[in-house]
């Protein structure tokens, strides 16, 4: 009986034992598996740290590059521009007859050399605006003013160029809009681009400026609508990119700078606004920009830029 009670005993100790020896096991298993975690963490770290080394590296690299980038279209804006006004000042005087008369086909010839110094004049300055702004060199000068006034300079401005009758200018009359305080000088650029490309490709029918108040939002939205060739609606997402072009006929026919649309939306971004497109193939487009009644500054300030805030993106 005694015998027996030992044989019990030691078998609960070799139990007890086995189910130690098991545990322990476990626990050294575990312990290594967390060791090569921690390995592996450790290397993942070193690999997370290094990545970051060179995001930094690539970064200043890309910043050097857009600055470089920025300075050379500057410069070059500069350079290009006494030549391009030479040019221009003689086609003036040759075409005016002051040096003697000219055939026609002299006088056909420079037509076209004072068209395409015009064209590349009016790409100039577009590049050394966008080599501005991406420089952070354009500052905003707000001040009230109303919109009559506005769409007084912007109708004196294309009525020496409307060379179409078969296409009107119309600017609607403001209602219930309030005065702005924006920057007039960098709006009035938008809507020019807005409206001679509008001109440009528009045949026949007209081109409609009107502004509309937001009250929601208290902001202004500017439309500028035409019945000209319209743009497919695949071709609509790229329109505001950098030397961007519809490729069309009369795209052919009529070349543009490709930097217009693109100059329109950084200039509608640094007034704390943006610009948007409605266009159907051979239904005519309307380019809009919405801009805040009031321009608020942002405290985001750098090397002299105004960030831009309050968008609104919908009715």
């Amino acid at each position: 009986m005694g015998q027996n009670r030992d044989d019990g005993s030691n078998s609960e100790l070799d139990r007890i034992l086995r189910e130690r020896d098991a545990l322990e096991a476990e626990l050294r298993e575990r312990v290594a598996q967390v060791d090569n975690l921690n390995r592996e963490l450790a290397e993942t770290n070193s690999g997370v740290i290094a990545l970051y080394a060179e995001i930094d590296d690539k970064s200043e690299q890309l910043r050097e590059i857009s600055e470089l980038k920025s300075r050379f279209l500057s410069y070059m804006s500069h350079e290009f521009r006494t030549p391009l006004g030479s040019i221009r000042s003689l086609t003036r005087i040759l075409l005016d007859q002051l040096d003697g008369p000219l055939s026609s086909e002299q006088r056909k010839q420079v037509e076209f050399i004072k068209g395409s110094a015009e064209e590349l004049t009016e790409m100039v300055n577009d590049l050394l605006d966008l080599a501005k702004i991406e420089a952070g060199r354009i500052s905003i000068s707000p001040e009230w003013f109303d919109m009559v006034d506005l769409f007084a300079a912007l109708r004196g401005m294309f009525k020496p160029i409307l060379n179409n009758y078969a296409v009107a200018l119309i600017f609607e009359e403001p209602i219930d809009v309030p005065r702005l305080y924006t920057d007039d000088k960098k709006l009035s650029q938008i809507l020019r681009n807005f409206i001679s490309n509008a001109l440009k490709f528009t045949q026949k029918g007209e081109v409609r400026v009107s502004v509309t108040h937001l009250p929601v939002y208290d902001h202004v939205r500017f439309s500028v609508a035409d019945t000209g060739i319209g743009i497919a609606k695949e071709h609509q997402s790229a329109l505001f990119q950098d030397f961007v072009q519809v490729d069309s006929p009369i795209q052919k026919r009529l070349r543009g700078t490709g930097l217009g649309l693109a100059l329109s939306k950084r200039l509608a971004e640094l007034l704390g606004g943006e610009v948007s497109v409605d266009s159907e193939l051979g239904k005519g487009s309307t380019f809009s920009v919405t801009i805040p009644v009031q321009f608020t500054p942002s405290t985001d300030v750098t090397d002299g830029e105004t960030a831009p805030t309050n968008r609104v993106s919908e009715e």
